[in-house]
């Protein structure tokens, strides 16, 4: 064998053949970002995506972070906290648009933030697709943005850290709210929420047997309430009770079992995932009709179009009504009721995400290794590669498998 017919993937070693095997480049190289946080538009939310400690963390790792003025103010954080954690703190809500390679916010981007942003910028936010039109989605295209969704987020094991983290926090608190409106200082019934020696406990009835409806049963059941969930899936009901750790009342969907449990109840729970809705509603208004004077309902569904018939959509400043003698509580982002405890959550998740896009040279090579964020990812580039959402708004989508070979 002459010289020149040596394959690559051997070597001449002191003269003989020695197999090597072939190397492959693998090595990375580490990019740094402009990581832009702007204050939060929409006044019912309170919550903010990076707390100053996950600041300083990005900061210490080489990235810039621009930190609208006040853009932590409803979590209880001032500029102060955020500068004197490396952030660099901005006036001009367009300039952290204009200035940053990646935009992080909690709530979807409205149409002037949209305008503001530049081609091939990343940004992560929430979608809400329920409350979205198909010109939202047009207008990110248009951008030639990239949008990661953070309530497509998953991870390796298939879970949705983004979500179940606020359905801990909302079903948490939807017992406290509960407990809140049927005090007399609300003008409730006057009653606790749970048990007390010598007098019958709290009933609260809970729709559904997911992440919100496992910790609203622990909450409730912690105060010594009585505790009724209900489900579609007998597996799901089965896993609760095995989480919980202690046996409680369930049962499947059945009409006259829920009406008897609704006529009884002090508190109702709506904790039901409806994304594929059915075009009737879990709990009817002649159900409603039936339940005692001055019960509560917290309908956790509300972002989603409610699962109960009587509810509607309200807000922080003004949520709650009255109907047939039931108070109702449907405000969609309950965790920005604790702004704080809810934004150390969101900023546990998105820091190391942030590390990690650094760490890979660009947010393209972490899709490509990442199944997780390549779900979560709605327009890549922008082209729209959620196909759910095309069908839904009549809109072109490509595969984005196939758009990681093309770019």
């Amino acid at each position: 064998m002459t010289h020149q017919q040596i394959p690559h993937s051997w070597s001449l070693g002191k003269g003989s053949l020695l197999p090597r095997e072939e190397m492959l480049e693998v090595s990375r190289k580490r990019k740094k970002f402009v990581i832009g946080l702007p204050k939060e538009i929409n006044g019912d939310e309170s919550r903010v995506a990076l707390t100053p400690e996950a600041v300083e963390l990005l900061v210490d790792n080489g990235h810039d972070v621009l930190v609208e003025n006040k853009a932590g103010k409803g979590a209880n954080y001032s500029d102060t906290d955020y500068s004197e954690c490396g952030g660099l703190i901005v006036s001009g809500h367009s300039e952290v648009f204009k200035r940053s390679d990646i935009v992080l916010k909690v709530a979807p981007p409205n149409d002037r933030e949209i305008t503001g942003m530049k081609e091939s910028q990343l940004l992560i936010s929430s979608m809400v697709v329920r409350q979205q039109k198909a010109e939202f989605f047009r207008s990110l295209m248009k951008a030639r943005s990239t949008c990661i969704s953070f309530e497509l987020l998953r991870n390796n094991d298939n879970s949705c850290p983004v979500v179940r983290s606020m359905s801990e926090i909302a079903g948490s608190a939807s017992i406290l709210i509960a407990a809140e409106y049927l005090s007399n200082q609300n003008d409730g019934k006057g009653i606790m929420l749970g048990g007390i020696t010598g007098i019958t406990p709290t009933e609260v009835v809970i729709l559904g047997a997911g992440t919100a409806a496992e910790f609203a049963a622990r909450a409730a059941l912690g105060l010594g309430a009585f505790v009724k969930v209900f489900d579609h899936s007998v597996d799901r009901l089965r896993r609760l009770q095995e989480r919980i750790g202690q046996r409680l009342y369930t049962s499947v969907f059945h009409p006259k079992v829920l009406m008897k449990s609704l006529k009884s109840a002090d508190v109702v729970i709506g904790a039901i995932d409806i994304n594929n809705k059915r075009s009737v509603y879990y709990v009817t208004e002649d159900m409603i009709r039936e339940m005692k004077n001055g019960s509560v309902i917290v309908d956790l569904a509300i972002d989603q179009g409610g699962c109960i018939e009587t509810s509607e959509r309200r807000t922080h400043k003004s949520p709650v009504f009255s109907k047939h003698g039931v108070v109702h509580y449907c405000v969609p982002n309950i965790p920005s009721r604790v702004a704080r405890t809810a934004s150390i959550a969101l900023s546990n998740i998105f820091a190391p995400l942030l590390l990690a896009i650094g760490e890979s040279g660009g947010i393209k090579q972490l899709i490509i290794e990442n199944m997780g964020l390549r779900q979560s990812v709605y327009i890549y580039n922008g082209l729209l590669t959620n196909s759910s959402i095309g069908k839904m708004f009549d809109l072109p989508s490509r595969d984005i498998d196939l758009l990681m070979a093309a770019f």
